[in-house]
């Protein structure tokens, strides 16, 4: 499994991250523990050693399934998780309303108040069952708090060895300027794919220009890259994929259409077209690791095997092309 620096930090991460998102089992349907964790550490035996969480996934039910996943190999993993979504604290930007795993309605607000953070660390560090996480990141920014303020409490964290490194996720540039005033940022953790690159624009060249890593989230299209989301599948109310534009039937329709002029690329490389979503991330200058969430094993297994393919320019630009043709949503 090739390695890339993440940033200027001293962490080596895999091209390929297990994303942790899905089997906290908010927003993707409820999830089965006892194979997550055999996902999880089949990943590690294949090199996918680079576990991406964060407290709100599941309200911290993802944090401890990886907890339970890890014990006794912290020293073969590396664990990323997140901070600024609270769920159990009214206080700071409004985010969004949704509700627990158990159907309990709960609002959520962006809070990276330094009180937060701090309170935030040690709660994961519980679940995690760990004495430090080596990479620490704010979920999205807080209009409410100003940029410094939140550096400086990581800072704190890191300088107390709780984290090893500071990153961020879903940042735009000005707000990436603001924190390496105060800290050194190690990464920035956007969702990009062939479907969505809207970072192209501006925060994949900052990142570039900075030495900033990035973690590409959503590389597979949240599984609509994969091919195997059809026209026939439906999703749960309280799913993030019911509202999304791209899972919208007509929409989806084109993108399936699509995957079938692609189908061409991956039979010569003997490759799923999972495999190809992540291939074709991971060959984008400046991106670091892509962030591929499974289930199980033989998720992993599939995911993991991405690392292996080497795209062509022809080919990568041919992909781009078809994308483009797209257009947005409609």
């Amino acid at each position: 499994m090739e390695r890339r620096q993440l940033g200027q930090s001293d962490l080596y991460v895999p091209v390929i991250t297990f994303g942790a998102w899905a089997i906290g089992g908010w927003k993707w349907g409820g999830s089965d523990d006892a194979k997550a964790i055999r996902a999880i550490q089949r990943g590690v035996e294949l090199g996918v050693d680079c576990i991406d969480t964060a407290a709100i996934y599941g309200m911290g039910h993802s944090e401890s399934v990886v907890g339970k996943a890890v014990e006794g190999r912290r020293d073969k993993v590396i664990i990323a998780t997140k901070c600024g979504l609270r769920w159990d604290r009214e206080e700071g930007e409004f985010a969004m309303a949704s509700q627990m795993n158990d159907g309990t309605p709960v609002n959520i607000y962006k809070n990276l108040r330094p009180d937060s953070i701090r309170y935030e660390c040690e709660q994961s560090l519980r679940r995690l069952n760990v004495d430090h996480i080596d990479l620490y990141q704010c979920h999205w920014p807080d209009s409410t708090t100003p940029v410094e303020d939140s550096m400086a409490a990581l800072k704190a964290l890191q300088d107390e060895g709780k984290i090893r490194a500071i990153g961020v996720s879903n940042f735009p540039p000005e707000l990436m300027q603001e924190a390496m005033k105060s800290v050194t940022l190690a990464s920035n953790q956007p969702r990009y794919s062939y479907l969505e690159r809207d970072i192209e624009n501006d925060v994949l060249p900052f990142c570039r220009d900075h030495n900033i890593g990035v973690l590409a989230y959503g590389p597979m299209g949240h599984g609509l890259l994969t091919g195997k989301v059809t026209m026939d599948r439906e999703f749960r109310d309280d799913e993030y994929r019911t509202s999304h534009p791209w899972f919208q039937p007509e929409n989806r329709r084109r993108v399936l259409d699509m995957l079938e002029q692609i189908k061409p690329i991956a039979e010569r490389r003997g490759a799923t077209l999972a495999q190809l979503a992540l291939a074709w991330v991971i060959a984008q200058p400046g991106v670091t690791t892509a962030l591929a969430g499974a289930r199980d094993e033989r998720q992993i297994e599939e995911n993991a095997g991405a690392a292996e393919i080497q795209l062509s320019a022809e080919e990568i630009q041919q992909i781009r092309s078809l994308a483009e043709g797209l257009g947005a949503p409609e």
